[in-house]
């Protein structure tokens, strides 16, 4: 599960970033100064990310056994700008507080 929750975890982060420039830096340039190469690059660039981001939402909560409603819900975290931040720190915390703490092995005598 930490593998999963680590490409978890980095492509929440990406797909936020992404979203966050789309949204306060793209969408001003393309409706208020008529520039709309940010949108045209950082859009596609989010769209192709989300993908992967469902990809490993998926992969995930398969892994953590989570009901379909919690799945979904958090692949549609990357949808509204600043929620992927949100649900990744909470999913971190849960899974996070739930994963088994490893101790070492004993070293020979």
């Amino acid at each position: 599960m930490g593998g999963a929750l680590t490409r978890y975890r980095v492509i929440a982060w990406i797909v936020g970033v992404a979203l966050a420039v789309l949204v306060l830096i793209g969408m001003p340039l393309k409706y208020v100064f008529d520039e709309p190469i940010v949108v045209a690059v950082v859009g596609t660039a989010h769209g192709w990310l989300y993908l992967l981001y469902l990809a490993a939402t998926f992969d995930l909560g398969r892994r953590v056994d989570w009901p379909l409603k919690r799945m979904l819900l958090v692949m549609l975290a990357g949808t509204v700008p600043f929620v992927s931040f949100v649900a990744e720190r909470k999913v971190t915390r849960e899974l996070g507080a739930t994963a088994p703490t490893r101790t070492p092995d004993p070293v020979g005598r």
